[in-house]
């Protein structure tokens, strides 16, 4: 990893630059931004690393991060949804580490909307997720970007919990099982809120998720959530009840759950992924369906934006894909 440099933001340096652009932290965008420079070589040593890897960046703001991420030699790709931000982030690099500058692009658009990006594919990615899309941005990432190996976000610690947290626990629910389908996921640290800018309610923390193969199963990933969806949207239900609608009847939920070796009396928060997997396997054997083999390659087409509350963000559901100009460094915005 390279020695520590001065071109980290401060405080003094944060302030600064968002008063000459105009920028008041804004909570619809979940603003809010890291100015303490040893928070930040914390998470870049937390994500594990290694110089010369291509990472993703989602909401790099004013570039706390993302100057620990190239600091430690790392190719940033930054995902910025504010054209301001977007714009400005290629200069102040230019202006405080010129010789950096050679290994970041910024891409102005919605994370939620993003399919592709520029460059090599990225292996990892680390962000300070905004508080009120953490779930659908991470999940959406790593739907559609199978090379991401590993994950580093900083997400409020209430989330944190509920995605790293084992079945049986109170806070194990709909993001805890979504991310299981993908990885393997633990809370690593707590994030003090006076490290932020503007200084948050809540506290933060960071939550690493490390890829693994998805479970083995003949039901696409889109029909799973559906059951975990089902699942947990009364908590209080058992499963034959909570799945009565999908199967048809409360008798036919529990024949399908029986073929699946799940009692039908239990809890959605007791049940694992691969227990989820093998229900809906069940429930569409019992319905004759077949799946569609190039199924469950995209992410949920509802929206994720915080106009839909807390069902969106606990779904960790997604808005539809689109395209925006790129930004690189040194370019006007468009």
């Amino acid at each position: 990893m390279n020695a520590p440099s001065n071109a980290l933001l401060g405080p003094v340096q944060i302030r600064d630059l968002a008063g000459r652009l105009g920028v008041r932290p804004t909570k619809t965008l979940g603003q809010n931004f890291v100015h303490d420079a040893g928070t930040v070589r914390k998470i870049v040593r937390s994500a594990g690393l290694e110089a010369g890897q291509h990472v993703v960046e989602v909401g790099p703001g004013l570039g706390s991060l993302t100057f620990g991420l190239l600091e430690a030699g790392m190719t940033v790709v930054a995902v910025e949804i504010d054209p301001v931000l977007a714009e400005q982030l290629p200069l102040t690099l230019a202006d405080r580490a010129p010789e950096w500058s050679d290994r970041l692009t910024v891409v102005l658009q919605d994370a939620l909307t993003v399919t592709e990006l520029p460059g090599p594919a990225p292996t990892a990615l680390v962000a300070n997720l905004p508080y009120n899309v953490a779930v659908p941005v991470l999940l959406t990432f790593l739907e559609r970007f199978d090379s991401l190996d590993r994950v580093l976000v900083m997400v409020q610690a209430e989330v944190a919990d509920r995605l790293a947290a084992p079945p049986g626990n109170r806070t194990y629910g709909i993001p805890s099982v979504k991310a299981a389908w993908y990885a393997t996921a633990r809370r690593t640290s707590t994030i003090g809120r006076n490290v932020f800018w503007p200084v948050p309610n809540v506290d933060s923390a960071l939550v690493l998720l490390e890829r693994r193969a998805h479970p083995q199963t003949r039901a696409t990933r889109e029909r799973v959530f559906e059951v975990v969806d089902a699942a947990f949207a009364q908590r209080r239900k058992m499963l034959r009840g909570a799945l009565a609608e999908l199967a048809g009847s409360a008798a036919a939920a529990a024949q399908a759950l029986e073929a699946a070796g799940v009692d039908p009396t239990t809890r959605g928060e007791q049940l694992t992924v691969d227990d989820f997997a093998r229900i809906a396997e069940a429930l569409d054997d019992q319905a004759g369906t077949a799946p569609d083999e190039t199924a469950g390659t995209t992410p949920d087409e509802t929206a994720g934006t915080e106009q839909d509350g807390a069902v969106a963000a606990e779904r960790g559901s997604t808005s539809p894909a689109g395209t925006t100009p790129l930004v690189r460094p040194g370019t006007a915005r468009p």
